[in-house]
Parts: C-alpha cells; sequence; structure tokens
C-alpha cells in the first residue's frame, strides 16, 4: 500500500478534478463550490492528512466525533474549518457551535430556534444550513417544501443565527438520475424561497452531492458537496 498522505494526496487530486470538470460543464467556476471534506471513516491522523494535502474544510456527521477531532493532538493548529453536516440532538448544541463552522443539518425548527437560544447565550452567530427532504424518503430528516415557506417570514427574528442556505440528501434509489431530480428540486424550492424571501435574506448556499453523486449536484447548482468515501478508497 502507498504511505497514507500519498494516497490522499492522490484522491484529493481526483476528487478536485472531477469537480473541476462538473464545474466547466455547467459553466461555472470551480472556485465558487466548496469541498467538504467528511472525514467520518476516518482517524486524526488520515484527517490530518488530508489537511495537509489541501482540504481544509471538514465535515463531521456526528457531534462526539467533531469534538475529538477538534481536540486531537494531530489536528492541533491546522487551519480547519469544520462543519456539522449530520444530525444534531438539543443537547448537544452547546458544545458543538463554538467549533462547527456551520450547521448543515438544521432539520426541525425546534432545532433551529433552539440553535438561536445557545449561541445568543454564548455570545456567538451560527451559520446554518436548513436541511429539506426533496427525496420523499420518510427516514430522511428534513423540512418539506410547505414547512419551509411557512417558516420563511419567521427567519429574521432570530437574532443569533444566520442562515444562508438549504442542504438535501439524494434518494438512496435511483442513482444519478434520481439524484439530480433530487438536486434540482432543491434549487428550484430556493429560487422559490429566494422569490418570497424577506430582506436580507438571500439563501446562497445549497449543500448536495456526496461521493456518489456529487457531479449531477454540481450541474444543479450545489455551492458545496460532502465528499467522503471518495477521498479515503485504497485506505487501509
Amino acid at each position: 500500500m502507498p504511505p497514507l498522505a500519498d494516497t490522499v494526496r492522490r484522491n484529493l487530486e481526483s476528487v478536485e478534478s472531477r469537480i473541476a470538470g462538473a464545474a466547466t460543464k455547467a459553466g461555472r467556476d470551480p472556485s465558487d463550490i466548496t469541498l467538504v471534506g467528511v472525514a467520518k471513516y476516518v482517524d486524526a491522523a488520515a484527517t490530518a492528512a488530508l489537511v495537509e494535502a489541501g482540504c481544509s474544510v471538514i465535515g463531521e456527521s456526528r457531534p462526539q466525533q467533531l469534538w475529538s477531532k477538534a481536540e486531537a493532538p494531530e489536528l492541533a493548529g491546522k487551519p480547519i474549518e469544520w462543519r456539522l453536516i449530520g444530525h444534531l440532538q438539543r443537547n448537544k448544541i452547546d458544545r458543538t457551535l463554538p467549533i462547527a463552522r456551520e450547521i448543515q443539518s438544521v432539520d426541525s425548527e425546534r432545532l433551529l430556534r433552539a440553535i438561536d437560544a445557545s449561541a445568543a447565550k454564548q455570545g456567538l452567530t451560527a451559520r446554518v444550513l436548513l436541511e429539506a427532504n426533496c427525496s420523499g424518503d420518510a427516514e430522511k430528516h428534513g423540512f418539506s417544501s410547505e414547512e419551509l415557506k411557512r417558516l420563511l417570514p419567521e427567519l429574521p427574528m432570530l437574532k443569533s443565527v444566520e442562515v444562508c442556505g438549504l442542504m438535501t440528501m439524494a434518494a438512496r434509489e435511483g442513482g444519478p438520475t434520481v439524484a439530480r431530480q433530487n438536486f434540482a428540486a432543491l434549487r428550484e424550492l430556493r429560487d422559490t424561497l429566494r422569490a418570497e424571501a424577506p430582506p436580507g435574506l438571500t439563501l446562497d448556499e445549497l449543500s448536495m452531492g456526496m461521493s456518489g453523486d456529487f457531479e449531477e449536484a454540481i450541474l444543479e447548482g450545489a455551492t458545496s458537496v460532502r465528499v467522503g468515501s471518495a477521498l479515503w478508497s485504497r485506505i487501509e
């Protein structure tokens, strides 16, 4: 097996090349798309190798993993922007907010208001994305389009939360074709909400696409893609 650092670097270069290719196909600037390197599969040493290879935006799915990695000696002092991309329980908000640059998975109004209260208490502004269920999968978290439309006028009342956009996950079944339909649905929902949004609420960010479908997401307007397994292939 090649050394860990070499394998991670080659995988990262491959993913970045694919991002650039999809962006070019869509007539977009690759620099407008943020790669979130999902590190839930690996330990702190492998995460450090990814950061050293040039991926500084790191996503974790579980708050406990986020806390542990943020305190790991291997990652101390490294220029990392942490993103929480998985479900956040309300009893884990206080410890998560000072670490996570962005929470991409706010899936209920109750959670959103709890984040606002915690951020106010800590003197922080929490940057969040609202998770929309565009696939219709019953087991997936997220707001329906109707719930988001009802919530829209209330978002400016949150004083310690910055709602930057939307996030979704594609359906488990159906492959790239269905994934692209789900991503198009998120973009269209964002455009509808943006047309009705209160002043100052731009909803610019669209987080969608993972290792198996991030190119389709870019074609449909993703501003960030969450890539894990493609970065860690051929690593044991």
